[in-house]
């Protein structure tokens, strides 16, 4: 079997060149930090326009299906809501991707940061011995489960459009009172 080959570093390089890229634990803590407050931010700002999006629809949907026209609310209801329906599906797997990739970084920098405090001990205790991180913060149960709103939103409202869509062309086909 082929083995490509390549040069080993050191670990006196390696840790020269983390040095000179963070200084100190602490700094790289704090970039860890920042980097998981701003995909944080980014992960809301996601879901508030999500939802935003899916509200609208929602009102859109209802208000659609309470048309009671004669000449042709029973033609508009039959298109219209189905359609409302079928855009919301298609908004929620457009808005998919970009809360997955923002939760996978997420992800990331608390698997960092975790290992940083595991391998750096003197930097999770303060002033009195007591953990500046407890097990909770730095562990993957303990912040994913903050994030499984943002996360399975989008796969609620997949099915809140699959069976509503279905429904208002159900409705409209079938005579339930006749």
């Amino acid at each position: 079997m082929p083995r490509i080959l390549t040069s080993q570093t050191s670990e006196d390089e390696l840790t020269e060149h983390n040095a000179k890229m963070f200084g100190s634990p602490k700094e790289r803590l704090e970039f860890y930090r920042r980097e998981i407050h701003y995909e944080t931010a980014i992960l809301a700002n996601r879901t508030d326009a999500y939802l935003a999006a899916q509200s609208f629809l929602v009102i859109a949907f209802a208000s659609c299906m309470g048309n009671l026209n004669p000449e042709w609310g029973k033609l508009f209801t039959l298109f219209v809501p189905p359609f409302l329906a079928l855009l919301g599906l298609l908004s929620t797997l457009n808005a998919w991707p970009g809360i997955r990739a923002a939760y996978d970084i997420i992800d990331h920098w608390y698997y960092k940061q975790s290992e940083l405090l595991r391998s750096e001990p003197v930097m999770g205790m303060a002033y009195d011995e007591s953990p500046l991180f407890c097990e909770r913060e730095s562990t993957h149960k303990g912040y994913r489960k903050a994030l499984l709103f943002s996360v399975r939103t989008p796969w609620i409202f997949a099915t809140f459009w699959i069976v509503l869509g279905l429904w208002a062309i159900a409705i409209q086909l079938t005579d339930p009172f006749g």
